[in-house]
């Protein structure tokens, strides 16, 4: 099979409908209006104070791993890094769970999810929620994070505001059918937090208090604000290739800290591309790390965008 089959999705700013892989019948709930849209005027009223202490939490460890400095674990960093944000976040969890830019195993689907778990973003059904929900209404009422809701807003405000999917199941239902079916995922999102102390546990029994902080503390942090500039940045400042009908720009810097999620305005031009990357200064190592899966075998039917056909990559 040809690992590079592709697709080529109008310009749209209803992606769910595009999401390959998910059954005629669940299709038309992926378009269906939100029931209790996530946007600033409905979610603004209170205060999540389970979450805030949380993101406080790792804020404060993340400045006490500066007085623990060692070599040793920044390299142990650096690995869950891109165990937690490339390979889970943005390979399993967005390119994969929510676009289904290419096809993998079960088995390897779920690890890739177990991976971005460990990344403090929710769980993986929660997450591919709020990002389909972000497609259908971008910089729209209901966009759970738009910038014309507030540039803080859109970074961290819209974490630490509001109800909690788990107390919107029917969102849930409408936005991830396809995810509810795998048991192994709904366990998983159950209780998404045990990867991520287990591998604090593993840390520390290997490195002592440099290595949780670091490993933990800091690389937490600092993945949550470079996965928030996705949210607010790439739709504020940037260039606009494609004239898509919302503001997503592409931002070279955001690109650097994420692996390639910067090129926002070409992810919403081709939501299913696995690609974001177009142009060969346009770094992309997620889509290298697909490309390699599908090397080995590991990924099939890999989605690339129009434009990337045209140049024959």
């Amino acid at each position: 099979m040809n690992s590079q089959a592709v697709v080529d999705p109008p310009l749209s700013d209803v992606a769910p409908a595009l999401t390959p892989g998910i059954s005629a019948e669940d299709q038309p709930l992926l378009t269906t209006p939100a029931i209790h849209p996530l946007s600033r005027a409905a979610q603004d009223r209170s205060v999540n104070w389970f979450t805030l202490f949380f993101v406080a939490l790792f804020h404060a460890g993340a400045i006490a791993a500066l007085f623990f400095f060692s070599w040793s674990a920044i390299a142990a960093s650096l690995v869950f890094w891109f165990l937690a944000i490339n390979l889970g976040i943005c390979v399993g969890y967005h390119r994969l769970l929510t676009h289904r830019g290419y096809r993998t195993s079960r088995l390897l689907a779920r690890g890739l999810a177990v991976c971005g778990t460990l990344a403090l973003e929710g769980s993986p059904i929660y997450w591919v929620v709020n990002h389909r929900i972000h497609h259908q209404l971008t910089d729209k009422h209901g966009d759970p994070h738009t910038p014309k809701d507030g540039g803080w807003w859109s970074h961290a405000g819209w974490v630490i505001h509001g109800e909690g999917l788990s107390t919107q199941p029917e969102l849930i239902r409408r936005y991830a059918p396809d995810l509810l079916k795998d048991p192994f995922l709904v366990l998983l999102s159950k209780y998404h937090y045990v990867p991520l102390i287990l591998s604090a546990i593993l840390l520390y029994a290997l490195g002592g208090l440099p290595w949780l902080l670091w490993g933990v503390f800091f690389r937490v942090t600092i993945g949550l604000h470079a996965v928030w500039f996705v949210n607010s940045a790439t739709h504020i400042w940037g260039s606009r290739r494609f004239p898509t009908k919302d503001e997503s720009r592409n931002l070279w810097w955001v690109a650097l800290l994420t692996g390639g999620e910067g090129w926002h305005n070409n992810h919403h031009a081709f939501p299913v591309s696995a690609r974001h990357g177009f142009a060969w200064y346009e770094f992309d190592l997620n889509y290298y790390v697909i490309w390699t899966l599908g090397k080995a075998g590991l990924a099939k039917q890999i989605n690339l965008a129009q434009p990337l056909r045209e140049k024959g990559r």
